[in-house]
């Protein structure tokens, strides 16, 4: 990887932390991508025992959740504390006493801190795009799902922000958009972690806004703009802005600047043991009755 690409992950957990209680509010995109994953259980036939929302936010997936698989631990899983700390407040009492709340941990997705075959499921809305190396998170996932376990995730492609990318081109030296993952490649990742059977597909969603300042305050307000290691220190001076502004007013319609988000979900499986612990393959038998 580039390392002026290297996501700061200091950065990103204060980011967030800052961004936790006004969160929901603003991220319409990462509710709207929600619920399109949780669309696509319904052709999953799995009962996880526990279930991993890695990368679990403010914990806005964990009701639908709960009323799919009723008898299932959740763990939430997230860099940022103040989003674990908003996540954990959610659990009402009376499911903390009928043991039916959530386990909150913070960590980061590249050290996952659970045993191995642990988890049923792994949930992951939109988190992958701040990991530094993919492959490990994906191995790490590997690790601690059990065999027939499953992995659904979303992530950015490398479309998104794309008119911003654009627009900031040639103003100075340094990055300024995050770098985002395509979707063949991540598949192949998948398939070297270990998953069996993965499916990769993405889908375009465009956002408009009045003006580039509008856009990066949405960004800011959910803790996602740019953190990676190339970035410029403070804040952009008045002439690079202007040029942004500037550059970015050509992609105009209708009166409204677009954004655009390349949003690519994938799911996969670990397959079933083929050997026994001391090397002799497994056969499995089907009876006919």
């Amino acid at each position: 990887m580039d390392d002026g690409f290297a996501v700061d992950k200091r950065l990103v957990r204060h980011s967030f932390d800052r961004a936790a209680a006004g969160y929901d509010a603003a991220a319409v995109l990462q509710h709207e991508v929600c619920s399109r994953m949780l669309s696509r259980l319904e052709y999953i036939k799995q009962s996880p025992g526990t279930i991993l929302d890695a990368g679990s936010g403010t914990g806005n997936v964990v009701p639908a959740l709960r009323e799919r698989y009723r008898n299932a631990m959740l763990i939430e899983l997230d860099i940022a504390l103040a989003m674990v700390k908003l996540s954990n407040a959610r659990v009402s009492r009376w499911q903390r006493l009928l043991g039916r709340g959530v386990t909150p941990v913070c960590a980061d997705i590249e050290r996952l801190p659970l045993r191995a075959t642990s988890v049923d499921m792994i949930w992951s809305n939109l988190a992958l795009q701040w990991v530094n190396d993919p492959q490990l998170a994906f191995s790490e996932m590997r690790r601690v799902l059990a065999p027939g376990g499953l992995l659904m995730f979303s992530t950015f492609g490398p479309d998104t922000l794309k008119e911003l990318r654009a627009a900031y081109a040639g103003t100075d030296r340094y990055t300024h958009v995050n770098r985002f993952i395509d979707m063949h490649d991540l598949g192949d990742m998948l398939v070297h972690a270990g998953f069996a059977d993965p499916v990769m597909d993405m889908e375009t969603m465009t956002l408009t806004y009045a003006d580039v300042r509008a856009l990066m305050r949405d960004l800011k307000a959910i803790g996602a703009h740019h953190m990676s290691a190339g970035r410029r220190p403070g804040m952009s001076p008045r002439a690079v802005l202007a040029a942004v502004e500037s550059n970015y007013e050509s992609r105009r319609y209708d009166g409204r600047l677009p954004a655009t988000f390349e949003v690519v979900y994938g799911h996969a499986w670990v397959p079933q043991p083929r050997t026994t612990a001391d090397g002799r393959p497994i056969i499995p038998i089907k009876v006919r009755l």
